[in-house]
């Protein structure tokens, strides 16, 4: 098993592939354009699960950004099934916050340290860890796949 999980944005999106174990194997934060492509080349042909992190609206305005990423959201999901042949699960910042930290109040410094409490250390170049190298958004990414495991996979649920 494998899980393709994505955190989208409207310009940049993060991914990172978990394997088994939920240990990431490859990560990063790229252009939208390039994630897309990196689809449509098969580099995720390894991959037999995805999630994606979706948008919900919470009554507050939104700007352009907002929906230029939804956009993206379509594109990553229309892709992934006709390239893959996955349906990809469409997973709420919420259900991360929840699952992860077991607060709607989680940041995400709490959800990285949730990840880290679970796992274990980031590590040094010299003693790699479970999520050495990760940083940013890719720890999004990760929540995301997480959650997607737990949740619709082994069925817990947290809340």
């Amino acid at each position: 098993m494998k899980i393709l999980s994505i955190d989208p944005g409207n310009i940049e999106s993060a991914y990172a592939v978990l394997d088994g174990s939920l240990r990431p194997v490859r990560f990063g934060k790229i252009k939208n354009e390039q994630l897309l492509e990196m689809i449509y080349n098969h580099e995720f042909d390894d991959c037999n699960l995805c999630a994606i992190e979706k948008i919900a609206s919470y009554g507050m305005a939104v700007g352009a950004s907002i929906f230029d990423t939804c956009i993206w959201i379509g594109r990553f999901q229309e892709c992934i099934l006709r390239i893959l042949d996955i349906e990809a699960k469409m997973i709420f910042r919420k259900e991360e916050k929840l699952n992860l930290c077991g607060s709607m109040k989680a940041k995400d410094g709490n959800i990285r340290q949730a990840l880290i409490d679970r796992f274990g250390a980031v590590g040094t170049l010299k003693n790699k860890g479970w999520f050495y190298g990760v940083s940013k958004d890719v720890w999004a990414a990760i929540a995301v796949g997480c959650t997607y495991y737990d949740v619709y996979i082994k069925g817990i649920e947290r809340w």
